[in-house]
């Protein structure tokens, strides 16, 4: 359990060398909002209230009180998963070697708002919450400055049964690596980002916060990671969707690139809808600064 909310063992943890990475929600606060709406709407709570349950105040108090520990024990300190634009207060825009407090966004929180809850339902049901377009764009913004220093998925492949329910009942989390890329390519593509900053997140930034050894970047030497991109149009359906569990939050989305082929540690794994012969892969080696 990453979320910070136990006062009296923070302390040791943050003393620790390393990167202490956090999932960073004040469980106080949102134990307190979902007993509010239970006794509001009892067992019937729309998925729409999800973000006023795990609200932007439990994310802003945990992520201060990480941040400010971190400040303290001059920790080594990653925040995983950021969804409000009011903590984005505690980050900077200097260079990633340089920092010791970094931040990770979400592709979904990056893409969907609030205002999506109406067509998708439990299926963006994610921890933390969608929140507002206001914090999306905050947090796209972030990405560009530099204050968000890693885009990433949670990846949490939920089978369809287990999203049923109401929003105290349905699972949080969805299938997001499969589109991950394709996302930030339409975003891209539509003038959020640029392909240079959909690289840089993705792919070079892991490797040097993570300390990973030949991975991240096209050199010499290095492991051949590779992902080769055609721009053509294509929906996503259930038909194409090669997650085991089957289904896509991003189920009747048209994008503008497709994954063509996926190479890892030079072997092709992936090519035009079909995964290759089993390939084993390789023991990432790391060098933490």
């Amino acid at each position: 359990n990453m979320l910070v909310d136990d006062e009296k063992t923070l302390d040791g943890i943050f003393s620790l060398e390393g990167i202490i990475a956090i999932h960073s929600e004040d469980e106080k606060i949102n134990r307190d909002n979902m007993a509010k709406h239970k006794e509001a709407y009892g067992d019937n709570i729309p998925v729409s209230c999800h973000p006023a349950i795990r609200s932007e105040e439990a994310c802003y108090v945990s992520t201060k009180r990480a941040v400010e520990r971190a400040l303290k024990h001059g920790t080594r300190l990653h925040v995983f998963h950021l969804s409000t634009a009011k903590e984005l207060e505690f980050f900077t825009t200097q260079p990633l070697r340089e920092k010791k407090i970094t931040a990770e966004v979400c592709v979904h929180h990056l893409w969907f708002s609030d205002e999506d809850y109406q067509r998708h339902g439990t299926r963006i049901k994610w921890n933390p919450a969608i929140k507002t377009a206001a914090d999306r764009k905050a947090l796209q913004e972030a990405v560009n400055s530099g204050k968000v220093d890693v885009v990433a998925t949670d990846h949490a492949p939920h089978l369809l049964t287990e999203k049923q329910g109401d929003c105290s009942k349905a699972a949080s989390g969805g299938p997001m690596v499969q589109h991950s890329l394709i996302v930030m390519l339409e975003l891209a593509a539509k003038g959020v980002f640029s392909i240079e900053k959909v690289v840089e997140t993705m792919s070079h930034n892991p490797a040097i916060l993570y300390g990973i050894n030949k991975r991240g970047y096209i050199r010499e030497g290095y492991y051949a990671d590779l992902v080769v991109v055609k721009p053509t149009k294509w929906t996503v359906s259930q038909d194409n969707v090669l997650t085991k569990c089957g289904w896509s939050p991003l189920e009747g989305e048209e994008f503008s690139n497709q994954v063509a082929m996926t190479i890892v540690n030079g072997n092709v794994v992936y090519k035009d809808g079909e995964h290759q012969p089993f390939v084993a892969g390789k023991r990432m080696t790391y060098d933490q600064r």
